[in-house]
């Protein structure tokens, strides 16, 4: 037997889609978006000048980058939250060429991932988990569900085989 909470969130009005359903590029950029407008997150002077890691040649091309990094961060903390700054910098990282060395693996800079959480944890999307690192709140939950399902919908109108899933 089905519960009815279970029956309405499947067959409602009232459809979740959740950030595990859509492109992860499309709701990156649907976040950086909504983090523009966000008081508590703005993008350092610095991030004009600095790099994401010792592994990066030079600072990002784009502009705004910092908005795209907070955004990525709160998918990231939703998809494997409680998640450890040091494991954010492990993926975030990259390859670096030494010469004619192999490559290898150098973290990302901690600054970058650090002042942003701390950002996100101001506006209240994001907490501390004892010693397990960072989740995110119900109002983060609810902000990347609440995207997650608009992008399904815009989608939705492109492509009519995605009709059925709203």
């Amino acid at each position: 037997m089905v519960s009815s909470t279970v029956f309405l969130l499947k067959f409602g009005s009232f459809a979740m889609t959740t950030a595990h359903e859509v492109p992860q590029d499309l709701l990156i950029a649907k976040l950086a978006d909504h983090l523009r407008h966000v008081s508590q997150v703005s993008q350092p002077q610095w991030t004009a000048f600095a790099k994401t890691g010792s592994h990066a040649a030079r600072q990002p091309v784009e502009k705004d980058w910092w908005y795209t990094r907070c955004g990525s961060l709160l998918r990231k903390i939703y998809i494997h939250g409680p998640i450890g700054l040091s494991q954010l910098e492990s993926d975030y990282g990259g390859k670096k060429e030494i010469s004619y060395y192999p490559g290898h693996h150098r973290d990302a800079g901690g600054s970058a991932i650090r002042k942003a959480i701390q950002q996100l944890e101001a506006a209240g999307l994001v907490a501390k988990q004892g010693k397990k690192g960072r989740i995110l709140t119900g109002k983060g939950v609810s902000l990347l569900d609440r995207q997650s399902t608009e992008i399904l919908r815009e989608l939705a109108k492109t492509r009519t085989e995605l009709a059925r899933y709203l």
